[in-house]
């Protein structure tokens, strides 16, 4: 290499200097490994766009999807070293057609000859035969020539029952045009009549239920109406349609109109029921008073009595002192109507123990506590009996409930009129009557279910769940 430098008049490049590494590792070529430059995601962009946009090799994101990135093993084609099977160009038969055709198809050698798989597939209608005897004795028609029923049961052999196709074929011109209907009337007519006669029956007439013939009856006349019905039901014009909705819409309206009528008919004879038992009482009260008012001399009392109740009224008038006023108080006594579960579809029957929404939250809490006072489960399995009589317990108990706050009522009435009694007639006490007031302090107090059974509703039961 030197003296080809010295006879090009090439300079030489200067030696190096000899390492002891130069000497021991001279040969070696030292190898550089060049690091790419990663290009850095810009500030404030996505990682997934900036994956769109850029790989590893600076390449542009392909246009269609592919499939090119390496998985964790690549998978190998697995070649066998066993022959081919081979496969021939074999005849073949359809038991199916009666014309002894022969076609071909492909399949292994190896493959046994069998049947043509597709021709179990080909299922025959069993049509009923009848001899001229059995025709004269049992299948004579008026309206049906023998020429003609045999042409029918020829028809019906051949197209397998199809009768649009057997009513298209009919030979119109050696006899007369027969409808559809007509010509299912008759076969079906014939096949009632050779079962009872016969003892083989016919799977397309012919069923047998518990060892019973069932014999397939056709209404010729109810087909006749129903194609009848269908045919003006597909010739109506657009205005006809458009009547027939418009018609559809105001029936549902006076069915709105008709159940909100029902509904405020059953609010109003609630409120009526309501104000007849509020006057029955104060009638009760009334006639007590008004005893001693049915004597011989009883009208001209009670003119007396009139007279100085108007003179005691004119007297307080000029001397009235603020009194108290007391509330009255109502009670409702219907306790708990659960409302029917009308919904469409599968419905629970735990659904129907649900309170209805118009029970507060504070008597639902006391109905759960009185429950769990008389060891109840407050969600019990729901069946029949069990939720029926559990709405009934609970509607027994929220009237139960309703009874004590309307006692206790009463009792702060009876306490606020005894009061201002005294402030009006100083130095005299009101006594109250032990019939009205609370017996819990004296008597024993009676268990919850006799409260519920004299109390409560006519439907209640005086049993225990």
């Amino acid at each position: 290499m030197a003296d080809i430098l010295d006879i090009l008049d090439i300079e030489q490049p200067g030696a190096s200097e000899i390492t002891r590494d130069s000497i021991i590792h001279g040969d070696k070529a030292k190898k550089k490994y060049v690091t790419a430059k990663t290009v850095r995601r810009p500030e404030g962009m996505h990682r997934e766009v900036f994956a769109l946009l850029y790989n590893d090799n600076k390449d542009l994101p392909p246009l269609l999807p592919t499939d090119t990135g390496k998985a964790y093993k690549q998978t190998k084609a697995k070649l066998g070293m066993r022959k081919v099977r081979k496969w021939v160009w074999a005849p073949f038969t359809n038991p199916a057609r009666k014309d002894n055709a022969v076609f071909h198809h492909w399949k292994r050698a190896s493959d046994e000859a069998k049947e043509y798989p597709f021709a179990q597939f080909n299922k025959q209608v069993s049509i009923p035969s009848y001899s001229e005897s059995e025709y004269n004795q049992y299948l004579k028609s008026e309206d049906w020539s023998q020429a003609e029923t045999d042409h029918l049961m020829d028809l019906c052999q051949r197209f397998d029952l199809r009768f649009i196709v057997i009513h298209d074929r009919w030979d119109r011109a050696a006899f007369r045009d027969r409808s559809v209907e007509d010509l299912k009337e008759r076969y079906y007519n014939i096949c009632a009549i050779l079962s009872k006669v016969k003892t083989n029956p016919w799977s397309n007439s012919v069923t047998m239920v518990n060892g019973e013939k069932r014999v397939y009856h056709y209404d010729a006349e109810h087909e006749r109406k129903r194609k009848e019905q269908l045919k003006r039901l597909f010739d109506r014009t657009q205005e006809q349609i458009d009547e027939e909705q418009m018609l559809l819409a105001e029936l549902k309206k006076i069915e709105a109109r008709k159940r909100e009528r029902e509904r405020k008919t059953q609010d109003l004879q609630k409120l009526i029921s309501r104000a007849d038992s509020g006057n029955g009482i104060v009638s009760n009260q009334t006639s007590v008073v008004n005893e001693g008012a049915n004597t011989p001399t009883g009208s001209t009392s009670t003119i007396a009595r009139r007279h100085d109740r108007k003179l005691h009224k004119k007297k307080l008038t000029a001397q009235q002192r603020p009194v108290r006023t007391v509330e009255t108080v109502t009670v409702e006594w219907s306790g708990i109507k659960f409302p029917e579960a009308r919904g469409a579809g599968v419905w629970l029957r735990s659904q129907r123990m649900k309170l209805p929404p118009g029970v507060g939250q504070r008597k639902t809490k006391a109905i759960e506590q009185e429950l769990r006072l008389l060891n109840i489960d407050i969600a019990p399995t729901p069946t029949e009996a069990i939720c029926k009589h559990f709405n009934e317990l609970r509607s027994d108990l929220a009237l139960a409930l309703d009874l004590k706050n309307a006692l206790a009522s009463c009792e702060f009435e009876l306490q606020a009129l005894r009061h201002q009694y005294e402030a009006l007639n100083p130095g005299k006490t009101l006594t109250i009557p032990a019939s009205i007031c609370n017996t819990n302090v004296d008597a024993e107090i009676k268990p919850l279910g006799e409260i519920i059974d004299v109390v409560g509703s006519p439907s209640a039961l005086n049993t225990t769940i």
